[in-house]
C-alpha cells in the first residue's frame, strides 16, 4: 500500500509538471487559433520558419548562447581551478560570492546589470546581451567543475611540471582530461540557460535585438498565436535533446571508468 501511494505521489507529481508542457506541443499541431481540436496540421511550423523576425530572434539566440557558453566555461573553469587552490577560508568567502547570483532573483541581477551598462555608457544591443548572459551562467560552470577538481590528486599535475611540461602542457594532458565531464556539463547548463533566459535578457536588449523568449513574450501580448506553440516545443525539444547528449556522454565515461 505504501509503495502505491509512493509511486501515485510521482506520477501526480510528473503530471502537473509536464501536461501543460505536453498541451502546449499538442496543440502545436492543431488546425485551429483556439485551444479546441480542429485536426492536424504543420502550418503553424511553416509560418514560423517564414516569419523573418522569428529567423532573426533565433538568430540572435543562438549567437548569444554559443558566445556567452564559450565565454563562461572558459572562466568558470579557470575560476573554478584558481578557488580549488585557495586555502579554507579564501575559498569559502569565493564560494559564498559564487553563490549570490544563483540566489538572486533574475530581475535584480537584470536591473543591476542595466545599470551598470547605463553608468559606463555601454550602448544595449547584442554587447549587452551577452556580458549579461556570461555573468549569469559562469557560476554555473563553476559549481559544476568544483566536484571534479575535488576529485583528482593535484600531485598528478605537479608531477608533470617537475618531468619538463610546461604549465599549459600540463593543464591540457593532465588536468583537463580529468575535469572534463564537469566542463562540459557546465558548457551544456550555460547553453541552455541562456536560451531559455528572459528577465535578465528583456532589460539588457537594445533596440531591434530580440531573443525568441522576448520574441514570445511580445507575442503573446497580442492575443493567442499558435506559432508560440510551435516556437516553444522546438526550444523545449531542444534543451531535452542536449540534456539527453549530456547524460548519454557521462554515463559512458562513468562506465568507462568503472570497467577500467
Amino acid at each position: 500500500m505504501i509503495s502505491f501511494i509512493k509511486k501515485s505521489y510521482v506520477v501526480i507529481i510528473l503530471i502537473i509538471m509536464y501536461a501543460p508542457i505536453a498541451l502546449l506541443m499538442l496543440f502545436s499541431f492543431n488546425n485551429s487559433k483556439l485551444p479546441i481540436w480542429k485536426g492536424f496540421t504543420l502550418s503553424w511550423y511553416a509560418k514560423m520558419f517564414n516569419d523573418a523576425s522569428i529567423q532573426q530572434a533565433f538568430m540572435y539566440t543562438i549567437i548569444i548562447a554559443i558566445i556567452s557558453s564559450f565565454a563562461a566555461t572558459v572562466i568558470g573553469t579557470f575560476a573554478a581551478m584558481g578557488i580549488n587552490r585557495m586555502v579554507s577560508w579564501q575559498k569559502n568567502i569565493a564560494m559564498n560570492i559564487t553563490y549570490i547570483p544563483l540566489l538572486s532573483p533574475d530581475i535584480i541581477i537584470g536591473i543591476s546589470l542595466m545599470m551598470l551598462f547605463s553608468v559606463i555608457k555601454l550602448p544595449f544591443g547584442l554587447p549587452t546581451l551577452i556580458v549579461s548572459h556570461i555573468t549569469f551562467s559562469t557560476p554555473y560552470v563553476i559549481l559544476s567543475v568544483m566536484p571534479k577538481l575535488k576529485q583528482m590528486d593535484y600531485n598528478l599535475y605537479e608531477a608533470a611540471l617537475d618531468l619538463g611540461a610546461t604549465p599549459w602542457y600540463a593543464f591540457k594532458k593532465v588536468i583537463f582530461p580529468e575535469i572534463m565531464p564537469g566542463v562540459i556539463a557546465g558548457a551544456f547548463i550555460a547553453f541552455t540557460l541562456s536560451i531559455d533566459d528572459f528577465v535578465v535578457s528583456f532589460f539588457n536588449k537594445g533596440a531591434g535585438v530580440d531573443t525568441l523568449s522576448i520574441k514570445i513574450y511580445s507575442m503573446a501580448r497580442k492575443g493567442v498565436n499558435p506559432t508560440i506553440n510551435a516556437i516553444s516545443t522546438i526550444m523545449f525539444s531542444t534543451i531535452i535533446i542536449i540534456l539527453l547528449v549530456m547524460n548519454i556522454k557521462v554515463n559512458k565515461k562513468l562506465s568507462k571508468s568503472q570497467t577500467k
